[in-house]
């Protein structure tokens, strides 16, 4: 996605995790009910049933093989994420800051989940899976040039049997810019080890950031159900409702 179509997305995402706090300030109790209330209703209820298109799409290969050749699955992952985040804001507008109802209240916290967990995974996966894959060459290349110095270690002169007292404080130092790189092998071990270590453990951090992402496409799955399920029963209850009021 291009930065000004990322800047949009992060742009609406924050007024809708923001606009929900104005029940803090501001309750229409009426507008849900309303007509203008009935207009955001419906259409944040069918901008928020599109995003099905691409799971279908994504998931079925009878129509992934016949329409992602037409519409490609990033245009519909657009397609996906604006219709949503549209959609989850036209219903918060629908509520009128009025959260009274269990079904009300479970639906739009759903709903915000499923919008936060989704933002969350489109925006922060590929940078993680990027630049692990980055850091992965740079270790490699940082073992290699750690054999190559330690074995120049060994053949040193002989009264170079370990490395000086200094080299623990040269390194820190040199890691912060404060000084250059030492000439000498020990020295040169050292940099290239405290290095290699930093990216081991940076290299484990993104790991578990994956199993953490792994965890949250899980949940935005399960709660994306759910979601749905408890739009399906607030549509049936307003319709009866509604109904029970005409009569």
């Amino acid at each position: 996605m291009k930065n000004h179509e990322r800047f949009i997305v992060i742009s609406v995402f924050a007024v809708l995790v923001f606009a929900w706090l104005g029940f803090l300030l501001h309750t229409s109790p009426r507008f849900a009910g309303s007509g203008w209330g009935a207009v955001f209703g419906i259409a944040g209820a069918v901008l928020m049933l599109i995003p099905l298109g691409y799971v279908f799409v994504k998931r079925i290969p009878f129509l992934k093989e016949r329409i992602a050749k037409h519409v490609s699955l990033q245009t519909w992952l657009s397609i996906h994420i604006y219709t949503g985040i549209v959609g989850a804001l036209l219903a918060l507008i629908h509520t009128g800051h009025k959260f009274v109802s269990p079904l009300g209240i479970a639906l739009t916290a759903a709903m915000l989940l499923v919008v936060v967990s989704g933002i969350v995974l489109r925006y922060l996966t590929p940078f993680v899976n990027v630049d692990m894959k980055d850091k992965l060459l740079l270790l490699q290349t940082a073992r290699g040039d750690l054999d190559h110095a330690w074995g120049l270690m060994e053949k040193a002169a002989a009264g170079k049997k370990g490395l000086p007292p200094e080299a623990s404080l040269t390194a820190g130092m040199v890691s912060l810019g404060l000084l250059t790189a030492p000439d000498n092998s020990a020295g040169q071990v050292t940099v290239l080890a405290e290095g290699v270590a930093d990216l081991e453990y940076s290299i484990r951090t993104h790991e578990l950031l994956k199993r953490w992402f792994s965890g949250m496409l899980t949940l935005h799955i399960i709660v994306s159900i759910a979601f749905y399920a408890l739009l399906v029963a607030h549509i049936i209850s307003g319709i009866y409702f509604g109904l029970r009021w005409l009569s």
